[in-house]
């Protein structure tokens, strides 16, 4: 595939395809002889795991990891299950702060309703 039908088969920017060779995040990809970038099945497969795991929160560092565990998945569980152990906690963390930010912020807006004078809601973001 082209770098174009990349794009609009799994959604990437051809900048972030750039990017991602130039980061070695994505081995170099093939290119015919007019230097065009030519994506196979393997790069197409490792995109795809690129996308899955930042939607799981992993950072670009993190991916550069477990791309590397791929090639010996066995010797590498014990590090992948710690990472992932990690990426887990952090988000957990994240849903206890949203949970205390969705908290706050309803019974703000229940408090702006009842009150008639002012507005609890910018008082709020006055006073912290």
């Amino acid at each position: 595939m082209k770098i174009g039908e990349v794009v609009e088969h799994l959604g990437i920017s051809a900048d972030t395809l750039r990017y991602y060779e130039k980061i070695h995040l994505l081995p170099r990809v093939s290119r015919n002889s007019s230097g065009i970038r030519l994506y196979g099945k393997k790069d197409l497969s490792r995109l795809r795991f690129i996308k899955r795991a930042q939607r799981m929160g992993f950072k670009l560092e993190e991916i550069a990891s477990l791309l590397s565990f791929r090639e010996n998945p066995q010797q590498a569980k014990p590090r992948v299950r710690a990472l992932a152990g990690q990426k887990l906690a952090e988000i957990e963390d994240h849903l206890a702060e949203l949970t205390t930010l969705r908290n706050e912020l309803q019974l703000l807006c229940n408090l702006c309703g009842a009150d008639p004078d002012g507005c609890p809601i910018l008082d709020q973001f006055e006073s912290d």
